[in-house]
């Protein structure tokens, strides 16, 4: 891990049942999922995205993708559908030329 985080101790357990150590054992495995759950911040000075998507589908909200060379981030009532086009026509034009 390269978050800095403090590794939660698990002793060596003891011979007999000792309630403080279980009571220890369950608070630092409580801990360790904590840190596991918590994505951490990020700062970066350099970042190179690869193989991003090109829409948002199945991807969770906050994820990145790429649309029309912008990266964008998925929010959860703003689609980014795959494939969604539009043609429409509005009556004719003619060009006559003398």
């Amino acid at each position: 891990m390269s978050r800095n985080l403090v590794k939660p101790f698990f002793a060596v357990p003891p011979d007999q049942y000792d309630r403080s150590y279980f009571a220890n054992l369950v608070r630092s495995f409580a801990v360790y999922l904590d840190q596991i759950q918590n994505p951490g911040e990020g700062r970066n000075t350099f970042i190179v995205l690869t193989a991003l998507q090109t829409d948002d589908v199945g991807l969770e909200p906050g994820a990145l993708f790429q649309s029309g060379g912008f990266v964008k981030v998925t929010e959860q009532f703003s689609p980014h559908v795959r494939g969604s086009a539009v043609t429409v026509s509005v009556g004719s034009v003619t060009v006559a030329t003398s």
